[in-house]
């Protein structure tokens, strides 16, 4: 097993903490959010790890991991990142993961050891941190919708409806080569400008569009992610019932 950390993007939102450094290399508890990452899929045995850069491409350095380059960070979305690194994805079972959130060791060997071509996490106590985060957890919650045996259903769309929401996808996937080669028949589908605007979310609806089996796997909540200043406060708040660092 291998890991892909999608760490292309500045992280805008996060104001002028990201104006020197990418949002990956903010401070929690004293290192970076991608050194915690790092901590996480090592005690995990994934020694293999590998960083899309972009924005400020220096300024990340991840001891021993090898670099992949979306040089186009600025005018294209996750999707594109992704695709950054199939030499990786083609040959080897793959954990990609946000590079704006922070995990225990224990998600990464679930997600490992999950069966499954495509397989997502689920933060099943998504309300804990949302509500943490927003003062209305339904202006950001998107829909996750998973029938009996944890197959994924929907994904990423708006919901007035809690019904609708059995989770929060936690930007954690693993593909296998065999699930990254179905991807990659999406793929091919799709226009150059289609794949540099498509955030992770809405390409794995198209996969289940496409009747491509996503399996998904339920995670205890502990699990933050940090899209705006606010979000650092947001963990303090929650920090000790969470239980990550």
């Amino acid at each position: 097993m291998r890991a892909i950390i999608l760490a292309a993007g500045r992280g805008s939102r996060m104001g002028s903490m990201t104006q020197e450094k990418p949002k990956c290399m903010t401070l929690l508890s004293g290192r970076s959010l991608l050194d915690w990452q790092l901590k996480a899929f090592r005690e995990a045995e994934v020694k293999n790890i590998g960083i899309v850069r972009g924005y400020r491409p220096n300024q990340i350095e991840g001891d021993g991991a090898i670099y992949f380059e979306n040089p186009r960070w600025n005018e294209t979305n996750m999707l594109r990142s992704l695709m950054s690194a199939d030499d990786w994805l083609k040959k080897y079972s793959c954990i990609v993961s946000y590079s704006d959130i922070v995990f225990p060791s224990d998600t990464v060997s679930q997600l490992a050891n999950s069966s499954g071509d495509i397989v997502v996490c689920n933060n099943i106590e998504w309300l804990t941190v949302w509500k943490a985060r927003f003062e209305d957890p339904l202006m950001d919650a998107e829909t996750f919708r998973i029938n009996d045996s944890g197959k994924l259903l929907e994904i990423g769309k708006k919901t007035r409806k809690i019904e609708d929401i059995k989770g929060q996808f936690m930007g954690l996937i693993k593909f296998t080569p065999s699930g990254w080669k179905k991807s990659q028949s999406l793929l091919s589908s799709l226009s150059p400008s289609q794949c540099d605007q498509m955030d992770m979310t809405s390409f794995l609806q198209r996969l289940i569009q496409t009747n491509i089996s996503i399996e998904t796997i339920p995670i205890n909540g502990r699990w933050f992610e940090f899209d705006n200043q606010n979000d650092l406060e947001a963990y303090q708040k929650i920090s000790e019932q969470i239980s990550i660092l």
